[in-house]
Formats: C-alpha cells, structure tokens, sequence
C-alpha cells in the first residue's frame, strides 16, 4: 500500500522477519501508475527455502539448499531488473492484442454417410455401433 511516499511491506506472522516494514519512496518512483506499489527487497534466506520445502513436501541435504538458495537469489535479480526500466509512457496492458473472439466462420462442410461409418465397425446394427454392455444391474 501506498502512504504519502511510504510503502508498507506486510509479511506473514510467521515470517522471521518484522510484521510490517516501511520503506522511504522517492515521489518520483511510478508517480503515474494509479495501482498500489509494492517495492520490497527481497532476500533468500535459509529459512525461506525451509518455508517453501516445507510447504511443497520436499528435503534438502545443505549442499541442495544452498544451490536453491542461489538459484532463487538470481531468478529474484532477474525479475528486479525489470524495475530499471522506463515506463513512464507505457500505458497498463490488459490483453496481449487489440483483437477480440477471432474465430473462423461456420461452414457447413460434407461428411461420411452412416454406411460408410458403419463399414468398418465390429458390430453394429441397421444404424447404431453396437458397444458391450458397462453398466450392470
């Protein structure tokens, strides 16, 4: 959330870091994006990697959490490299392209006849393919 120039950083109760942290934000920073701002740096810890093995029923020895750790450190990089980027004149993009429900026209095209469908089929009767029986009663 945005408060004249501060940004508010909620974490979860069970998160080791504080509750609730408070950023400074320059005035400057997304000053014409009318959504809530979240700007909180993020850092991989120990205990993250616990949390997110915890919740996806995983084990790591110390050598395989310590590669996760910094594998997550640079795909984090990765995404915060976004925010160098000018965005001043980019308006929100809602949808990939200006076009809506492009779909072919409907035409009515010829198909096989019953005969021909049926010739094939293991057992059928004068119209019908003929299944064994699933359901019994």
């Amino acid at each position: 959330m945005r408060v004249s120039g501060l940004s508010f950083c909620v974490y979860p109760t069970n998160y080791p870091e504080p509750f609730i942290k408070v950023l400074e934000i320059p005035p400057t920073i997304n000053h014409k994006l009318s959504t809530i701002n979240y700007i909180c740096p993020m850092e991989v810890t120990g205990a993250l990697v616990d949390k997110l093995a915890h919740l996806s029923r995983l084990e790591f020895n110390a050598a395989d959490k310590e590669e996760i750790k910094n594998d997550l450190q640079r795909m984090i990089s990765f995404v915060e490299k976004l925010d160098e980027l000018d965005l001043k004149e980019t308006e929100p993009l809602l949808h990939m392209s200006s076009n809506v429900n492009v779909l072919r026209d409907d035409e009515v095209k010829g198909s096989i006849t019953r005969e021909e469908a049926l010739k094939n089929a293991p057992a059928h009767d004068d119209k019908f393919f003929k299944v064994p029986k699933v359901i019994k009663k």
